[in-house]
């Protein structure tokens, strides 16, 4: 019996624009098993997808978007972390 299980998608671009580039991903995958439990931390080359446009094409759905930074007055130019970070869920079939 095919049990749904889901999966969950963190995206970093490069502005909030939907079709921007990925610059960094996290992926937590709920329909492996426990001895192979899967998450995919980006230390390769190539993300999953190229924008989280291309995942939604691919049947992700997107959970949150990120919120309009805000920098105060004299800090701009310091770092912290990535500002587009959107997050994505789908629900993929297993055999339980």
């Amino acid at each position: 019996m095919a049990v749904k299980r889901q999966q969950v998608l963190f995206l970093c671009l490069v502005n909030p624009e939907l079709s921007s580039k990925t610059i960094a991903w996290a992926l937590y995958d709920g329909a492996s098993s426990a001895e192979d439990s899967r998450m995919e931390t980006g230390d390769s080359a190539v993300p999953p997808y190229a924008s989280v446009l291309d995942a939604m094409r691919d049947g992700w759905k997107v959970l949150q978007a990120p919120q309009l930074p805000y920098f105060m007055h004299g800090h701009e130019n310091e770092t912290g972390h990535l500002p587009w970070e959107y997050l994505l869920e789908r629900e993929v079939e297993t055999d339980g």
